[in-house]
């Protein structure tokens, strides 16, 4: 079904931009007064709808409502087409292997495989892939190969590890006399330069080999990883509108922000607003440059990719006026953790968020993106800072001038264009704005001179804490019951103390020891001014003779290689890694559980003492157990507060009247003594963040690195499926892919695969995590020569459809009412055995049994996850029926060809006196329409109505093709 011309609707519209005779836009201000009222945020949607709008995936009436957005907030469903789309490489892998097997379905039936590409710019970072194997204190330690052949992994890279001590410590590789007593009594600066070039000794600017620690992670990545960044580069080559962010880069939303954002795109002359979702919760931070985005799951990416829209509810937007400006002392982070708790007070789950009023021109660009990228941990979907002077003077400081109008970037034309074009659009937000703010659904204010420095924690982001209440609040939290500020630790044993032997001395740790403090690649590593801040502290720090505890597990992993950058042209790198705080990669890491173990020493004393021992980390996530299951006490902080509480070796501190330590000669050190003031960090921020910074990661990113360089890959149109492969396999999705749509069939005689309850989430359905030894996943990949060593997680094997089929319904906590309890167990009814969910379904599909699924209310509730659909597919499942649905779910169901049944208002299968025993049969008419009610028949004779769940045309040509993988195969052949 070919669709007409998108914005053939609003060709009215269409204006030629004052400053050029060829670039052209929707001028979308002119569909009137309403337009002048909406939050910028909803402009944005209203632009994309206009210029999208084709009379099927996107109809008038959806461009309508969204221009009536202040009567039909959160009431009905809208499309919406990004502009873009950014993958990482977990959630990318499906997507990536989907479309390499269409071009195989393409060619089987007969059409051109090269035609087969994204619809959108798509653009993937390989960053989930990192774990610390190796860091400052674990160097020593055997890594965990996971799914990779570490001996294999030598062969890829050129590079060699070579053993030696941090910069300017005495190694023979620097050619100056260098001496470890320097670091103490000269500032130095290092030449500018990013990692993957030789690092300069800050003092004699000769070349020094890179960290042991980045190449030592680094060849581990590409050795665990080698067959999925093969795939990665394969798909580089021959699909357009792909580009693969390699390993050793940065995280997603931070190459997004620093690299990918354009603001307006410009295609083919026209010009609209730069948009973008992504398979990230953290996507959000691009809110704060003025580009909309926000993230979703695997299966709503690909579809965007695929030419579909994501759909979502009209939202309410809450206007948050910002007033005031902030205490010199309060960070970036404090001004983030102010207002998340006040945001999760008002409560904005499920809402956009924009700001406006005076305090919103004191914030940075790079506070506008913190505060953005926290968005998801106060539930907002998004939090929208428009466009406007602060925006543009980035911008200006970041352009290339040099840059040609076809390369990313911002060339003064460019920059010219754009704000010409905002403004024509209204999409520029002016303080002395004329015509007045916006309405919103819900206004609130926040004072910046209430808030003061603070962190987060003990279990909870949104638990905030004063840094002056920080020793009476942990002592509160360990009398206090257990919960989220509670541990329940008896008085008498609140001043235990344990002592540990670690290197040839002696320490003790106590109640608030810091056992792990990490400046992480998340939230504040996109801020240079608390960067730098915690660099400036480290420097002082070390000149003062103040130390880190060796035990300490301390990290340092920026965003990305500019961060590196500006530590290293402005002198402080070296003085972080003096305190332990040296890189150890570049990508998701504490954050997400990849710590190394903590030494035994520590370990045998937090059990002994029972002791709640405290991580301290500069991230976003730090709820209980997800930094390490020993560490207790998790707290979020500015970098420069990390540095401070890893000196000080415990939480249970008052900063105010008690020291970090002593100097050489016995005297106190405060933190007011060491805490660098705000216009020396500006003085900094200014002379070392800078164009050049951005161009060098620009050239980063487009030479890549050497391993992935001389990786190789192959670059036919169809990729050559290795069928020894236990990562990358062929899906079995259009194995019975016909050119035309055949009529959709009966379900005759289903038995019921499982037959469940209320609130059975995509967790209970979908793998997640790693894989069990004793698992029908495990069987598999043993079967293949795997050690359970090298079972690696259901992530990192997103790519195999064996693998992840098996891993359905494979949750331990899922309840089948036909076991009776918690087990991933089923009944295969011809036979009477009880089996691993997919042996029984493997069962079934050998007799040529088709497969329903029962279900109570709340069927496929939590993340959206594409494997919650697709799994049950590959299972043989033709329909659930369930009492209600998540409605992505839902969506998902459709998307891959299963039919989302309902009971009737009222009914259950308990009400309906189902056993789940009987086969069930179902027959569809030739037209379906949305919500028509249909009849099934059960062994025992029984008939009863049911819903058929499609609310639209579009989900139902969808379903008819048999899911949209099918749907876009056919259009392509």
């Amino acid at each position: 079904m070919d669709a007409p011309k998108a914005g053939y609707a609003f060709e009215y519209l269409i204006e030629t931009l004052n400053d050029s005779s060829h670039k052209k836009f929707f001028d979308v201000s002119k569909l009137g007064t309403k337009y002048d009222v909406l939050p910028y945020s909803i402009r944005v949607l209203l632009e994309a709808a206009v210029r999208n709008c084709d009379g099927f995936l996107m109809k008038k009436e959806d461009v309508m409502n969204i221009l009536d957005w202040k009567t039909k907030q959160s009431n009905v469903e809208v499309p919406f087409f990004p502009a873009r789309v950014l993958l990482q490489d977990f959630t990318g892998i499906p997507a990536m292997v989907d479309f390499a097997a269409m071009r195989e379905a393409v060619k089987t039936l007969g059409g051109d495989p090269e035609k087969v590409h994204p619809a959108c710019p798509t653009d993937l970072t390989v960053d989930h892939s990192l774990q610390i194997d190796f860091s400052k204190c674990a160097i020593q330690n055997a890594p965990n190969p996971g799914g990779g052949d570490l001996q294999k992994a030598g062969k890829l890279s050129p590079l060699k590890v070579q053993p030696k001590k941090l910069p300017c410590r005495g190694q023979t590789t620097c050619r100056g006399s260098c001496d470890s007593g320097e670091l103490g009594r000269n500032s130095g600066t290092f030449s500018s330069q990013i990692e993957n070039t030789p690092i300069l000794c800050p003092f004699h600017l000769q070349p020094v080999p890179e960290p042991e620690t980045v190449l030592k992670n680094q060849e581990v990545e590409f050795g665990r990883n080698r067959e999925r960044l093969q795939f990665f580069k394969w798909s580089s080559r021959v699909f357009k509108n792909v580009a693969v962010i390699p390993p050793g880069t940065g995280m997603a939303h931070q190459i997004n922000l620093e690299y990918l954002s354009r603001v307006v795109f410009e295609e083919k002359d026209l010009l609209f607003p730069d948009s973008v979702v992504g398979t990230d919760s953290h996507i959000t931070m691009v809110n704060g440059l003025g580009i909309l985005g926000w993230g979703v799951g695997g299966i709503e990416t690909e579809a965007v990719m695929l030419g579909l829209p994501v759909s979502l509810t009209l939202p309410e937007v809450v206007g948050c006026e910002l007033t005031g400006s902030s205490n010199p002392f309060v960070t970036s982070i404090d001004v983030v953790l102010g207002i998340t708790k006040h945001l999760r007070q008002v409560g904005v789950a499920g809402k956009f968020v924009e700001f406006f009023g005076s305090g919103v021109s004191q914030l940075s660009i790079v506070d506008r993106t913190t505060i953005a990228n926290m968005c998801p941990e106060y539930g907002a979907i998004l939090s929208f800072f428009p466009v406007d002077n602060v925006t543009l003077k980035h911008l200006e400081h970041t352009a290339n001038y040099e840059l040609s109008a076809e390369d990313l970037g911002f060339s003064k034309a460019k920059l010219e264009s754009m704000e010409t074009y905002l403004k024509a659009v209204k999409l520029f937000r002016n303080d002395q704005n004329s015509s007045g703010e916006p309405e919103y659904s819900q206004v609130i204010q926040i004072n910046l001179n209430s808030i003061v420095p603070s962190v987060s924690g003990p279990k909870r982001p949104q638990d905030r804490v004063a840094v002056t209440d920080m020793k009476s609040d942990f002592q509160a939290c360990l009398n206090e019951k257990v919960g989220f500020k509670g541990f329940q630790i008896a008085a008498e044993k609140q001043k235990d103390i344990v002592s540990i032997h670690y290197e040839g001395s002696e320490y003790k740790l106590s109640h608030g020891s810091v056992v792990i403090a990490a400046v992480i690649s998340c939230t504040n590593n996109c801020n240079p001014s608390v960067m730098l801040a915690a660099g400036l502290l480290a420097k002082k720090a070390v000149e003062a003779g103040l130390r880190v505890k060796p035990y300490i597990r301390t990290s340092l992993s920026p965003g990305s290689g500019m961060v590196t950058h500006y530590l290293s042209s402005s002198g402080v790198l070296p003085y972080l890694s003096k305190l332990g705080f040296e890189i150890v990669g570049y990508g998701c890491s504490i954050c997400v559980g990849n710590t190394a173990p903590l030494s035994d020493a520590v370990l045998n004393a937090v059990k002994q003492g029972d002791l709640v021992t405290c991580g301290i980390l500069s991230g976003n996530k730090n709820f209980e157990g997800r930094l390490c299951d020993c560490v207790r006490a998790n707290y979020l902080a500015s970098p420069p507060l990390v540095v401070a509480y890893a000196i000080a070796g415990t939480v249970n501190i008052d900063f105010q009247t008690e020291p970090l330590g002593t100097d050489p000669t016995g005297k106190n050190i405060y933190l007011h003594d060491i805490w660098p003031s705000r216009e020396e960090v500006h003085r900094v921020e200014e002379e070392h963040v800078i164009l050049s910074m951005f161009k060098a990661l620009k050239d980063k990113i487009e030479m890549g690195n050497k391993r992935w360089n001389s990786l190789e890959a192959p670059d036919s149109v169809l990729f050559p499926w290795d069928l020894k492969s236990t990562y990358i396999r062929c899906p079995s999705f259009f194995d019975k892919l016909t050119k035309e749509p055949i009529a959709l069939q009966a379900i005759e005689n289903a038995h019921v695969l499982l037959y469940l309850g209320d609130s059975v989430t995509t967790d209970h359905i979908s793998p997640a995590g790693s894989i069990a030894r004793n698992s029908a996943a495990a069987k598999y990949l043993t079967n293949r020569g795997l050690t359970p060593r090298e079972f690696n997680s259901y992530g990192a094997r997103r790519g195999n459809d064996a693998v992840m089929t098996r891993g359905t319904f494979a949750n331990i906590k899922l309840f089948n009412k036909f076991i009776g309890k918690p087990a991933p167990k089923t009944i295969h009814f011809p036979s009477g055995q009880t089996l691993d969910v997919f042996e029984a379904a493997e069962l079934y599909q050998k007799e040529g049994i088709p497969l329903i699924i029962l279900a109570g209310k709340k069927y496929g509730s939590g993340n959206s996850r594409d494997w919650a659909a697709k799994g049950p597919y590959l299972l043989g499942v033709k329909a659930v029926l369930a009492e209600s649905y998540e409605k992505i779910h839902k969506d998902h169901l459709i998307g891959i060809g299963i039919a989302p049944l309902q009971f009737l208002p009222g009914e259950n299968a308990d009400s309906l006196g189902l056993s789940g025993r009987e086969t069930f049969s179902l027959t569809f008419p030739e037209e379906l329409s949305p919500g028509i009610t249909l009849n099934i028949q059960t062994s025992t004779g029984k008939v009863f109505s049911v819903i058929a769940s499609f609310e639209d045309d579009v989900e139902i040509t969808l379903y008819k093709h048999g899911g949209l993988l099918n749907f876009v195969a056919r259009k392509f052949s």
